[in-house]
C-alpha cells in the first residue's frame, strides 16, 4: 500500500446487497459465532436468501460455562483475548472438517463477535470486539481483521441493528476491499453514522495485509470520523484506549514532533518529575502519551501519510505511546481521558499554548464560552504543566507565573495559578530554551548539520539513517 495514498472514492451498495453478493459468491463459506447481542450478523445473510451457499454454521454460546467449554476460560468475556480464541477455534474447526472436501474451490472464513450490549441489568458503556479470519484467495494462508467498537444507541434493539450492519460491512469488506484497506475503513459505517457506532481500534494482519501499517490505519479511523482518537504503542501495536487508560494517572504532551527536539524531552522529563510526586500519583503506574491532533498533522490542508509515519518512527525510537486525536480543544481531550480514569491527569505544554487557551475566540461555539471550557477541563483532577518561553527579540523568559492575559481574565488566571491547576515546570535545562522545532526542521531539510545539536542523539541517528522528514545531507 502506498503511504501517500489518501483513499479512493467509495459508494455503498447497501447492507442488503452486500449480504446478497456474499451469499451469491460460491467461493465464500464459513462460520458465524456471535455472543452478546443476538445473531444479528448471521440473520442478515439468512434474510436476503441464498445463505446455504455461505453459512456452514452459526453459534451463540451465551452461557459462560458453555462458552468456557468451547473456547476455554478467560479473564474477560468481552475482550480481545476472547475474540482471538473464538476466531482460532472456529476457523481451525472449519478447516479440519471441510478443507479436504471443499478446499479446492472455497475461501473459508470465521466471523466472531463478543459484545456487551444494553440490557435490562447492564447499563454501563456498551462496547465489543468483532473480527473475521478469512482466505482472500483460494488456498491462501488466512488474513485477519479485528475491531473494537463502542455502541452509542440508547436502546438494545438499535444496538443489535447497528451490530448487524457493521458485521455485514466487515464480511463484505474483507472479501471485496482486501486490496484497499482505506476503502475498507471508509465502508465500515455504510448505512450507519458515527453517532450510532464508533470504531476506535482496527488491526489488519496475515497474508493479505503483509504491507499494511496499522499505525496508518489508526490515523485513517480518526481522519474519516469513525472515532475521535486512536492509540498505538512504541512497537506499533494498535491498542484499545479503554484497556490502556483504565484507572491510571495519565501525562500527555501534545505536539507536532516534527522533529522531536531536546525541548520536547526536557518538557516531558520535568513534568514527569513533578507529576509522580502529586497526591494520588505516587507509587502508581503512570501512562505517558505523546498526542498528535489532526491539526498538528495537517500541512497545506492535507495530511502527508509519509510525514506522519516519519514522526511516529521517531517517537517509537524513544519508546513512546502515541495518541492520534481530533480533539483540538483541551477540554474535549480531558473529557475523553476522564471516560477511562478518575486518577490525576497532567497536560504538558509551552507558554504559547497556554496563551492560546486564554484566547476567548476559540470558545465561540460554547454557550458558556471560556468559563464553560475551563469548567469541563478542570472539573476532575487535571493540571497543566507549563514550560517557559524565551522571547527571541527581547531575551525575556516568560513563565506561567509572569504571563499576561486579557484584563477581564486576570482574576480567572490568578485563581487557577493559586489553586495549582496551572503550574510552572521546575529544573528545566535553560540551554534548551532557544531551540525551536521549526528551525530544526528547516535546517535538516536544507542540509545544515547544526540541527543535530537541537535534537536528542537517538533522534538524529534515526533521521539520518532513514532520511526522515525530508532530511538532506550536503556530503
Amino acid at each position: 500500500m502506498n503511504p501517500e495514498s489518501v483513499g479512493t472514492a467509495h459508494q455503498s451498495i447497501g447492507t442488503h446487497q452486500k449480504a446478497l453478493r456474499v451469499n451469491l459468491d460460491k467461493s465464500a463459506y464459513g462460520t458465524f459465532a456471535e455472543i452478546g447481542a443476538g445473531q444479528e450478523v448471521a440473520r442478515w445473510f439468512f434474510r436476503v436468501g441464498g445463505a446455504s451457499g455461505t453459512i456452514a454454521k452459526t453459534i451463540s454460546a451465551y452461557d459462560m460455562q458453555v462458552s468456557d467449554a468451547i473456547y476455554g476460560k478467560c479473564e474477560r468475556y468481552v475482550g480481545r483475548q476472547r475474540l482471538e480464541t473464538m476466531l482460532n477455534h472456529e476457523y481451525g474447526l472449519l478447516l479440519e472438517r471441510l478443507r479436504e472436501k471443499r478446499g479446492a474451490d472455497t475461501r473459508f472464513f470465521a466471523f466472531a463477535e463478543t459484545v456487551a450490549a444494553q440490557g435490562y441489568i447492564h447499563r454501563d458503556e456498551c462496547h465489543g470486539w468483532i473480527g473475521i479470519r478469512f482466505q482472500n484467495v483460494l488456498g491462501a494462508e488466512p488474513s485477519q481483521i479485528i475491531l473494537h467498537v463502542r455502541m452509542l444507541d440508547k436502546e438494545n434493539l438499535l444496538q443489535q441493528e447497528a451490530l448487524g450492519i457493521i458485521g455485514v460491512n466487515l464480511v463484505y469488506g474483507a472479501y471485496y476491499h482486501a486490496q484497499d484497506p482505506e476503502a475498507f475503513i471508509q465502508s465500515l459505517l455504510d448505512d450507519l453514522t458515527p453517532e450510532r457506532i464508533e470504531v476506535d481500534m482496527i488491526k489488519f494482519s496475515g497474508f493479505a495485509y503483509a504491507k499494511v501499517d496499522n499505525r496508518l490505519m489508526s490515523l485513517q479511523l480518526v481522519q474519516r470520523g469513525l472515532t475521535r482518537a486512536a492509540m498505538f504503542t512504541a512497537n506499533g501495536e494498535v491498542v484499545n484506549a479503554a484497556e490502556m487508560l483504565y484507572k491510571k494517572p495519565i501525562l500527555v504532551e501534545r505536539g507536532s514532533f516534527r522533529p522531536v527536539t531536546k525541548v520536547t524531552l526536557d518538557m516531558l522529563n520535568c513534568a514527569q518529575a513533578q507529576f509522580v510526586q502529586e497526591p494520588g500519583v505516587e507509587g502508581e503506574e503512570t501512562l505517558v502519551l505523546m498526542e498528535m491532533t489532526l491539526k498538528n498533522l495537517t500541512d497545506g490542508g492535507a495530511i502527508d501519510h509519509r510525514d506522519f509515519l516519519d514522526r511516529v518512527d521517531i517517537l517509537s525510537t524513544l519508546g513512546k505511546t502515541v495518541l492520534v486525536s481530533n480533539y483540538a480543544e483541551f477540554h474535549r481531550l480531558a473529557s475523553y481521558l476522564f471516560r477511562f480514569t478518575k486518577k490525576k491527569i497532567g497536560i504538558v505544554m509551552g507558554v504559547p499554548t497556554l496563551r492560546e487557551i486564554f484566547d476567548e475566540k476559540y470558545y465561540a461555539d460554547l454557550e458558556g464560552g471560556i468559563l464553560e471550557s475551563f469548567g469541563r477541563m478542570f472539573k476532575n483532577d487535571l493540571k497543566l504543566y507549563v514550560y517557559p518561553l524565551l522571547e527571541q527579540k527581547t531575551g525575556a523568559v516568560i513563565t506561567s507565573g509572569n504571563l499576561r492575559v486579557a484584563p477581564n481574565l486576570r482574576h480567572l488566571y490568578a485563581y487557577l495559578l493559586e489553586n495549582r491547576y496551572i503550574e510552572s515546570l521546575k529544573d528545566i535545562d535553560e540551554k534548551c530554551l532557544p531551540i525551536l522545532s521549526r528551525t530544526a526542521l528547516s535546517k535538516l531539510k536544507s542540509g545544515d548539520a547544526s540541527w543535530e545539536e537541537m535534537v536528542p542523539p537517538e533522534v538524529a541517528k534515526i533521521i539520518k539513517e532513514r532520511r526522515l522528514l525530508g532530511y538532506q545531507s550536503k556530503e
